[in-house]
């Protein structure tokens, strides 16, 4: 009984059962950590240089079209060559984008086009790798421990979400930029050492073609074929594009809360305690065997409380909307990237995570766009109201049209010695 209570509480199998899964969570970690500092420093440097929502909304933009371009071409990549290979040379890329970020800040830059143009680099050598990384725990860990290995990182996110902002915000404070983007450059080299340290990860069936495979066809028509797939990344894209708040936080700063950067960093912080609370608990959330219904009504309840945001008037309450928010996000981002994972033969595992690197990364960020150029023709309580209730009739949308993903189970151990090795059964209908 006492190992169910702490399973279910938080299940930390994958760190203490596999060195090479631990050695990525460490550096995904690490990586989280100077993400989000430097997405605060960007934040408020764009602010800085433009003082308009716009200018905000425009990092959205910024990021999200390399993230639809190269994520594309990344999941090509991760079903032809060694995964970790294509991970250790984006990494570099996103090391030396940051080492530009620091020095535009350092030479006092006050080009936001300079800025723009270093935030994509660097956004498109991370979606260029994001989706050979994200097969990584579906490869090195075991079938029933896959969405257990999912939540940890999704931990250590919502953790780096509660003290990035904070951190930045001091760093920013007693030093300035350059600083921040700095201790990104430092938290992305630990995570290059870590992805040294992997084993190699090649396609199924390319070691026996000498380390590089032909992709089979047909790879991006997995998700059209199967229900639940797209209907899972329907269900992401329905919240992220069309309620995300981010962009507007300064302007609902500034107007409620007279543009205090302390409310600006408790803004980030709010949604990451309901993350890192819903984290904490993941245990209990990876033992529902109905994923595709859990992620639904996480989803809907994302759009709602975003949405409550936009009305709410005492901080406590707009700070509660967003933990709110970021509870339901978590567990919808930990049953869909289990749901996808589990649901996709290795041999289309590079390309089916690249759509959904390009949805639940590059659509969050055009959501983003989209609220700034919102809330400029309206108001940001319009643009968040209207986005969170849209979010939500959307969900509802997908949930009524796609009974396989209201059904969906996640598979259960018995019989399945690893999610690698279950690619057989899967790809008999959709590979065509």
């Amino acid at each position: 009984m006492k190992r169910r209570a702490r399973i279910r509480f938080l299940d930390t199998r994958p760190l203490r059962g596999s060195r090479p899964f631990r050695d990525l969570w460490i550096g995904t970690s690490a990586a989280q950590l100077g993400g989000q500092i430097a997405n605060v420093a960007v934040l408020a440097q764009v602010w800085d240089l433009t003082g308009s929502p716009v200018g905000t909304g425009a990092i959205g933009l910024a990021t999200g079209l390399p993230m639809v371009l190269f994520g594309l071409l990344g999941g090509t990549l991760a079903d032809t060559v060694d995964r970790r290979a294509v991970v250790r040379a984006t990494t570099a890329g996103q090391l030396l984008a940051a080492a530009g970020l620091c020095a535009q800040a350092a030479a006092d830059n006050r080009n936001v086009l300079l800025l723009f143009a270093l935030v994509a680099a660097q956004a498109g050598c991370g979606a260029l790798g994001a989706p050979a990384r994200r097969t990584f725990p579906v490869r090195l860990l075991p079938a029933d421990q896959v969405a257990a290995g999912l939540a940890l990182t999704n931990v250590s996110f919502q953790a780096a979400m509660l003290a990035g902002p904070a951190l930045a915000g001091l760093i920013i404070a007693r030093w300035d930029f350059s600083a921040a983007y700095a201790a990104q450059a430092v938290a992305g080299a630990v995570a290059m050492l870590a992805v040294i340290r992997l084993p190699a990860m090649p396609p199924q069936g390319a070691a026996a073609a000498g380390g590089r495979r032909r992709a089979k066809r047909g790879g991006w028509g997995v998700v059209l074929r199967r229900p639940t797939l797209w209907g899972s990344l329907a269900t992401d894209l329905s919240a992220t594009l069309l309620a995300m708040p981010v962009a507007l936080f300064p302007l609902v700063n500034e107007i409620r809360f007279g543009g205090d950067p302390r409310t600006l960093g408790l803004f980030l912080s709010a949604v990451a305690v309901g993350g890192i609370t819903a984290g904490l608990f993941s245990g209990t959330v990876t033992h529902w065997r109905r994923g595709g219904l859990v992620q639904l009504s996480a989803a809907g309840l994302w759009g709602l409380a975003l949405a409550g945001f936009g009305l709410a008037g005492p901080l406590w309450l707009a700070l509660g909307c967003l933990a709110v928010a970021g509870a339901a996000d978590t567990v919808s981002v930990i049953t869909r990237s289990a749901l996808v994972q589990l649901e996709t033969p290795d041999a289309y595992r590079g390309r089916v995570s690249s759509v959904e690197h390009v949805i639940g990364v590059a659509g969050p960020e055009l959501g983003n766009f989209r609220g700034g150029l919102l809330a400029s023709a309206t108001s940001a309580s319009f643009s968040l109201v209207f986005g969170g209730l849209s979010a939500l009739a959307a969900v509802a949308a997908v949930a009524a049209a796609n009974a396989p993903l209201r059904a969906y189970r996640t598979p259960s151990a018995a019989g399945q010695p690893s999610a690698a090795g279950t690619e057989a059964a899967p790809a008999a209908g959709p590979a065509g």
